[in-house]
């Protein structure tokens, strides 16, 4: 069940004073690897995103940054991109475990920290 988060990451390259670059900006698409539902990191929609959007720029930039190695200057989340048996289990998971999402049903959990940004595909790595 290949499933991954989409960011859409703008970013500047800072070369040393004796080069210059143009263009020195750049935006590009990170995807990032979403772990199985019940594995360790699988909260990370829970951890990192509100309503379909990332709860904490500074930590965002600072993670796609250690991702790609250069200064990053705003990340925006897209979607997760995910297969239906990813979604399915991604469900069940959170079924399993209400409280500590602090909601009543399951569909309250993905609109609280996914929104509407779910694109379910049948290869997400395409």
């Amino acid at each position: 069940m290949p499933a991954q988060y989409v960011f859409r990451v703008s970013f500047h390259l800072a070369p040393s004073a004796d080069v210059w670059v143009r263009p020195n900006e750049f935006r590009t698409v990170l995807r990032r690897p979403a772990a199985e539902p019940g594995d360790d990191g699988w909260l990370f929609f829970r951890d990192n995103l509100w309503r379909g959007e990332v709860n904490d720029r500074e930590h965002a930039r600072w993670l796609a940054e250690d991702a790609l190695g250069v200064p990053v200057d705003d990340v925006e989340f897209r979607s997760l991109r995910a297969d239906q048996a990813y979604v399915d289990a991604l469900r069940d998971a959170i079924a399993a475990d209400l409280a500590a999402f602090n909601a009543d049903s399951v569909d309250e959990v993905v609109s609280k920290y996914l929104g509407s940004s779910i694109d379910v595909v049948e290869d997400p790595q395409a």
